[in-house]
């Protein structure tokens, strides 16, 4: 995926989610930013997370970053990376161990955020622009943390807004996969 193909992908991702459509400007401005790709980018940079989930699309995969403290997909910097689907890859292998997966609707991005990253260790408060990919998990139980989590768990999409903590992306990404069900099961 290159620069040009990711600001297509962007431009034409469709959301019925109004924050979504907002962000899609921010994104494209950010993509004519020459180090959008790198972390040195200090203001905000490009990254990418995976929404995990088993084949029948009830239980996510979670990690408890430890860092943040908080109940996320597995993502991360891009680090000068272009692909971000290459660099949703990598992340979902190096933090969950997963190796059996597949991507779903032919890598088009399936959900985008602009979350505000805390100051931490003499790296400002920025912005992190988050682009999502779904991946179906072939094997889920064929899991292992790393050191960037606490814990790392299936969890069935009714239990995500508890333990998220109604964390609004994240709950986001949880109503397109229950649509995505409806609308496979009706077909």
């Amino acid at each position: 995926m290159t620069r040009n193909q990711l600001t297509d992908l962007i431009i034409n991702h469709k959301s019925r989610f109004e924050e979504e459509t907002n962000f899609k400007k921010r994104f494209i401005d950010l993509l004519l930013e020459p180090n959008c790709f790198m972390r040195l980018r200090l203001e905000g940079h490009f990254t990418a997370s995976c929404w995990t989930t088993d084949m029948s699309r009830r239980k996510v995969l979670l990690m408890h970053h430890a860092k943040l403290n908080k109940w996320l997909q597995p993502g991360g910097h891009a680090d000068g990376d272009e692909n971000l689907i290459n660099v949703a890859k990598k992340e979902l292998q190096e933090e969950t161990g997963l190796e059996n997966y597949s991507t779903s609707n032919f890598n088009n991005i399936f959900d985008i955020d602009i979350h505000t990253i805390p100051e931490k260790k003499g790296i400002p408060e920025h912005f992190h622009y988050d682009v999502r990919f779904h991946f179906i998990a072939d094997k889920p139980d064929e899991i292992k943390k790393n050191h960037e989590s606490n814990d790392l768990k299936w969890v069935n999409l009714d239990d995500v807004q508890e333990i998220c903590k109604n964390e609004k992306s994240i709950m986001r990404m949880v109503e397109k996969t229950i649509q995505m069900n409806q609308i496979i099961k009706t077909t």
